[in-house]
């Protein structure tokens, strides 16, 4: 018992820096479990950077009781992922930066270790953890949850899968080139692409667990898949024809009420069906939508001829997974 101690002890004391960075809008009633659920990890070794975009909830009072080392605040109209998230990695001095979202509550005191493991390698460029969905969590975002981080998740089949809500980077690697500002929507996936392709490893750490999930109106889903679907365009490699309604909009659709069937009947959730299909189907027409503004902005020359390198970078990519693009939005 005596020899534990020790090395419990001395594994704290040789634990690095890291830097928690959080972003915060509105969101005080998730605070109120999130911040204590950090003070209790037992990784001490680390310091909170917050960025919040104007709450007027009661979370500037929440964050500046828990006393970061850094808090920014800016204006919801001023809200860029990508800068803020580049902002709090140059804001870091430690040496791994472990993004956690306001309402992505941590359970137990092992969150944060797992992370803060696997970005000692100098090979892995990043991590991301587990996400489990809120007791209110409505079935058709439940079964996204299910794909993504459950026992058996279709995630692992994947082409490429990232989540930031509950993630961490290497910052000597992020200082080559960080995320991309001119993106809105996607630029965690862009940016671990990225580090992909130039021969670093995205790790998953599925012993790090938070709580978090979205209940999205109709409206607010299609928005979101639009956005993603955007994105999708700026990093598509195969042709633009593949992204058409009989594949996307409908046998997408189809597939996805599949698979919301066998959820709900497995969960005895059928009578959420309805809501499913309504999801999916604005979601659905989202993506094909999204993804022709996206080619015609990102990929199209004044002349109207595909400019064939990508509009960010010319780093090589590969598709995504057919029927799967866009599908991280339920995670942001």
């Amino acid at each position: 018992m005596a020899f534990f101690l020790l090395f419990c002890t001395l594994s704290t004391m040789t634990d690095p820096l890291v830097s928690i960075i959080m972003r915060s809008f509105n969101e005080g009633w998730a605070l109120r479990e999130t911040l204590p659920a950090l003070q209790s990890q037992d990784y001490e070794n680390w310091e909170l950077i917050v960025v919040d975009s104007g709450s007027t909830d009661g979370s500037v009072e929440l964050i500046k009781q828990a006393k970061p080392s850094h808090f920014k605040q800016i204006q919801a109209k001023d809200y860029n992922p990508s800068r803020v998230m580049n902002d709090g990695m140059r804001l870091a001095r430690g040496e791994f930066g472990i993004f956690l979202n306001a309402d992505a509550t941590p359970q137990g005191t092992s969150w944060l270790r797992p992370l803060a493991a696997a970005l000692q390698d100098p090979q892995t460029a990043a991590v991301f953890g587990r996400q489990i969905p809120r007791p209110n969590c409505e079935a058709v975002y439940a079964h996204d949850y299910e794909r993504c981080f459950g026992p058996n998740r279709q995630s692992s089949g994947w082409e490429h899968f990232f989540s930031m809500v509950s993630s961490g980077l290497r910052k000597d690697i992020w200082s080559k080139r960080g995320f991309l500002e001119k993106m809105q929507y996607s630029e965690d996936d862009e940016y671990t692409r990225w580090c992909r392709a130039q021969g670093y490893r995205v790790v998953y750490c599925p012993e790090s667990v938070v709580m978090h999930s979205h209940n999205y109106t109709p409206d607010q889903a299609y928005k979101r898949s639009f956005g993603e679907a955007r994105a999708l365009a700026a990093v598509w490699t195969g042709r633009p024809g593949q992204i058409n309604w009989a594949r996307t909009v409908l046998l997408g659709w189809l597939n996805n009420l599949r698979g919301d069937f066998a959820f709900c009947a497995r969960n005895g959730r059928l009578r959420e069906l309805p809501h499913a299909a309504h999801i999916r189907w604005r979601q659905r027409r989202a993506k094909l939508a999204g993804f022709r503004d996206g080619w015609s902005f990102y990929r199209k020359n004044p002349a109207g001829q595909d400019d064939s390198p990508g509009p960010f970078d010319t780093t090589p990519r590969r598709a995504f997974a057919p029927g799967d693009e866009g599908v991280k939005a339920a995670f942001d």
